[in-house]
């Protein structure tokens, strides 16, 4: 089986890894169509894969494909592979906003899943929301999970709501936690602390306090329970974030991140 990719980026490359490590798939198993030449040339000596600068000649040698562009370059890779797919190929679509029905119509062809992946993927670390057309079969979905667990935890769905939601959640979530934690860091800073300590020591409290919860089923209230004293320094600050209106703020940015995917999708 060849799995080509259209678009050789930053996802791309953490699929790849991803599926290299768990070592069922090998590097001549993967086809990479990227324009960029050095880019292109990076990919083939790192992982030993093969590279080629043309779309069509990537479509014609792959059985499954993994579109890895950029949402707004879509369009002009569409237009010139329309039709261009046969009946027993799978598409699987990686781009942020592009909805199962615009892909479909795009490509002319039914065979279609789409995943919304984050960056920690590039770790095996990732979180995975993704959704197959009716014409997707058993083996089609199979296949696709276990790429997607190669990268971390991956859960399929059954509405695009939901994606739409995985999109503000996990595909952009990272981006909230890497400002909560330079917060931290800044903050720790201002204070006196070295900028070294205080990013060693904000990474592994938020690194740690995911893992504890996630190890021991505990939820966000009973660590927040755990944590806050009566009367202490962690209750202190608690009520500083709330009084500066955090919790809303955050979750108005998950909305808002939510409103864009489906303004990008083209639905209100």
């Amino acid at each position: 089986m060849t799995i080509g990719f259209i678009g050789g980026g930053i996802m791309a490359e953490a699929i790849i890894r991803g599926v290299l490590n768990q070592k069922n798939i090998s590097a001549s198993d993967f086809l990479i169509s990227e324009l960029v030449e050095s880019r292109r040339n990076f990919l083939k000596d790192t992982y030993k894969i093969n590279v080629t600068n043309s779309n069509s000649s990537l479509i014609e040698k792959s059985d499954v494909i993994i579109l890895c562009v950029k949402p707004q370059n879509l369009f002009n890779v569409g237009e010139k592979l329309k039709g261009s797919l046969k009946p027993d190929q799978l598409l699987i679509s990686i781009l942020a906003g592009i909805s199962i029905n615009k892909l479909i119509d795009q490509f002319d062809h039914e065979r279609v899943i789409r995943v919304m992946p984050n960056t920690p993927a590039q770790i095996g670390e990732g979180a995975s929301v993704w959704l197959a057309a009716e014409d997707v079969s058993v083996d089609d979905k199979s296949f696709a999970k276990n790429i997607l667990s190669s990268l971390g935890l991956e859960i399929e769905v059954m509405d695009e709501k939901l994606i739409d939601i995985g999109t503000a959640l996990s595909g952009s979530g990272p981006a909230y936690v890497a400002l909560f934690i330079e917060s931290l860091i800044d903050a720790a800073v201002a204070l006196g602390m070295t900028r070294d300590m205080a990013e060693k020591l904000a990474l592994q409290t938020v690194s740690g306090t995911s893992k504890l919860m996630s190890d021991q089923n505990i939820s966000a209230v009973e660590l927040k329970t755990m944590v806050t004293s009566p009367g202490g320094t962690t209750a202190e600050a608690l009520m500083t974030l709330e009084k500066q209106q955090f919790r809303t703020a955050l979750m108005e940015a998950v909305y808002s991140a939510y409103k864009k995917s489906i303004l990008l999708r083209g639905e209100s």
